[in-house]
């Protein structure tokens, strides 16, 4: 098959959407596919990032009927919002479309009920500008897009629900196909070092949709009652929010020196990185999947997390993972303070951890994603 994939961010494959849309792209050419990409990389260099994000849906329709007019291709599978312009005005123009599929990389209306709630207790504010699009017009178009779709794609079933009950998205057509795992995560060597210290590792950028409001002051309370704990923050940094400095100035001055902050990291180095630690805290507000979650499971960490969309697929409380109230710092204390004192819960969690990880390659989610592509293009001969 001809498949373009397209994405309304840059390629990079150090970050969550770009490298999960890199690995499927790798995925799919492995097994014989050709395969093209559209994204920011392709836009004007001197266009500003928001501007590009404003007008990617109509850039996407131009190229694609660009791209059409010679080349033949089978599946556009779009992110969510890419390609509502094209296929609800141009694909009515040609006789034998390619299927069209969006996938959601996390739903953002899902993302936003939990903003919003964030405000109403006065934990966040927004700015004035988030109303005039991307708390408006770009959940609007996320929504043509997956209406107009011939199938979707979601990360995890609350997100495919949410999309069937109040976006209007056909039930037939939304099907929940998880993230995978590159080969470099697989079948790793469960290592522990035999010393008395806890290591604490928090993965991902250090935002409000993270968590960090709570997790900080929780994460501060136990470094300060106990001396043997460190915790490592990696990946803090986005668009110059969770820069060392930052971090720090969350914590107290004492125990800065069992702190270590990595704002920026490569993929591959990742297991490195998390060797030595014991628990991967996720106390993640919003989560479409959680990457992260399962890159650290798979390392041998012991998940602290909570019971939101994407790691509720994933994992279960008490065998696999411990699961805490969202926005709750005091749980989020009394998670980490069980796995202190209880060495023997914490290594079971951690094998049964490392065991489930093993399920999610993305050799076996790219076939299962083919297999889906196939079968809407069998049931349009009928």
């Amino acid at each position: 098959m001809n498949i373009l994939l397209t994405l309304h961010e840059y390629l990079e494959p150090n970050s969550g959407a770009a490298g999960s849309t890199l690995q499927i792209k790798e995925q799919y050419q492995a097994l014989g596919h050709q395969v093209y990409s559209y994204s920011f990389d392709d836009l004007p260099g001197w266009m500003p990032f928001k501007l590009k994000d404003a007008i990617f849906p109509e850039c996407t329709a131009v190229k694609l009927s660009q791209l059409l007019k010679n080349t033949q291709i089978d599946i556009i599978d779009a992110s969510t919002g890419d390609a509502w312009v094209w296929g609800n005005f141009l694909r009515a123009s040609l006789e034998r479309p390619p299927l069209l599929v969006t996938r959601s990389h996390g739903l953002d209306h899902v993302e936003h009920d939990e903003r919003l709630k964030d405000v109403a207790l006065g934990n966040l504010k927004l700015s004035w500008k988030y109303p005039l699009y991307r708390g408006s017009i770009q959940l609007w178009e996320i929504g043509q897009s997956l209406r107009c779709s011939d199938l979707t794609f979601f990360l995890n079933q609350y997100d495919a629900d949410f999309a069937v009950q109040h976006l209007k998205v056909l039930p037939q057509k939304a099907q929940v196909f998880p993230n995978g795992l590159p080969s470099y995560f697989l079948n790793l060597p469960l290592e522990k070092i035999d010393d008395q210290r806890l290591r604490i590792a928090h993965v991902g950028t250090y935002i409000q949709r993270k968590g960090i409001q709570y997790s900080a002051p929780a994460l501060n309370q136990i470094l300060l009652k106990y001396p043997q704990v460190e915790v490592s923050f990696i990946g803090t940094e986005l668009n110059g929010f969770g820069t060392v400095d930052q971090v720090y100035a969350d914590f107290d001055p004492q125990i800065h020196d069992r702190l270590t902050v990595v704002p920026y990291y490569n993929h591959q180095d990742l297991p490195s990185l998390l060797k030595g630690c014991d628990i991967k805290l996720f106390p993640t507000l919003s989560e479409g999947f959680g990457k992260a979650l399962i890159e650290a499971m798979a390392c041998g960490l012991a998940p602290i997390t909570t019971p939101t969309p994407g790691p509720l697929d994933i994992v279960q409380d008490g065998h696999d993972a411990l699961l805490v109230p969202l926005r709750d710092s005091q749980a989020i204390v009394d998670a980490l303070e069980r796995l202190i004192h209880n060495p023997v819960e914490l290594t079971k969690l951690q094998k049964n951890a490392y065991q489930t990880a093993q399920k999610y390659s993305w050799t076996t989610i790219a076939q299962q994603r083919l297999a889906a592509y196939e079968a809407a293009l069998d049931a349009r001969q009928l």
